[in-house]
């Protein structure tokens, strides 16, 4: 038995364009080890895919539905030969740079948009063995630019007051529990690498109040000609109040955005990475109301 791992030089697997990424190919065998080449090649993708209640919709934009290549580079490590028992390191340098006229977007892992980067090594062997291969994921960071860093004027407080009347969302206002919250996000503009800050009060409630909820939501976009199709998807929710919490008492807002399921705002011609945080209040009575906050995540 032979095994194949591939090793970077960065402990976090985290890039930037213009950085080169190196790293040994170690191949592990018992016994001498014949081979009939080794290649390593680096992609790197953006795939989209429609969700069940939009198939019937965009039937022509699913069909059509291809990875967009950002990046693809080949090399080859070893022509054919053998591989001495034990343990051999073959070094390996790639340059991290995208296709020409493609941009380098971040590393994204969502439900309907996958931004992924990966080293994939194959090894082949004789029609009588199986072929040897492995994959590896890597990750990419937008690297600083002065054009893109965020100003102090994006940075705006943002303050909300909840009452019956203020929701939107609500069909049937009458039903809903006489109830008032207060308080403030402190930017709806995010450093993706710092949490998200503020504060919630709960002035009054003539129900008792069950949980306070923060949620974090993705809205893909993904669209053609023929349309868009826009879907959110939960990725966290944490709570923040339990029980009945105590009238006039400030109630921190504290999220740290999770790597791979975020990344910065995304606006593309065929696909959108947008994100949203609710408030979400469950009162004892089984009522539950939110409030929507269209946030804007940036790397710098």
């Amino acid at each position: 038995m032979a095994t194949i791992e591939i090793k970077l030089k960065k402990a976090n697997k985290v890039y930037r364009e213009g950085e080169l990424i190196r790293g040994v190919v170690a191949v592990t065998t018992k016994n001498e080890l014949p081979h009939q080449g080794i290649a390593l090649s680096l992609e790197g993708s953006v795939s989209l895919q429609l969700s069940a209640k939009s198939v019937g919709l965009f039937e022509a934009f699913y069909n059509s539905l291809k990875p967009i290549q950002l990046l693809e580079y080949s090399m080859d490590l070893a022509k054919a030969g053998k591989i001495p028992s034990g343990k051999t390191e073959i070094p390996f340098e790639f340059p991290l740079k995208a296709k020409q006229g493609k941009p380098l977007y971040e590393t994204y892992h969502g439900v309907f948009v996958n931004i992924q980067y990966t080293i994939r090594c194959d090894m082949k062997r004789s029609l009588l063995s199986r072929d040897l291969n492995k994959q590896q994921e890597f990750l990419v960071e937008y690297k600083p630019d002065s054009s893109t860093s965020m100003k102090a004027s994006d940075q705006k407080r943002v303050d909300f007051e909840i009452t019956p009347q203020s929701l939107n969302q609500a069909k049937e206002k009458t039903g809903l529990p006489k109830f008032l919250i207060t308080g403030h996000l402190d930017s709806a503009s995010c450093l993706i690498t710092e949490p998200l800050r503020g504060e919630l009060i709960v002035e009054k409630s003539s129900v008792p109040i069950k949980s306070i909820e923060l949620q974090l939501v993705r809205v893909e976009t993904c669209g053609c000609a023929e349309g868009y199709a826009r879907d959110p998807t939960e990725i966290q929710n944490i709570q923040i109040g339990d029980g009945d919490v105590c009238r006039g008492m400030p109630i921190p807002i504290y999220m740290i955005f999770p790597r791979l399921f975020t990344c910065p705002t995304l606006a593309t011609s065929s696909f959108k990475v947008e994100f949203e945080v609710n408030i979400v209040v469950i009162f004892k009575d089984d009522h539950l109301i939110t409030e929507n906050f269209p946030i804007k995540l940036t790397r710098f």
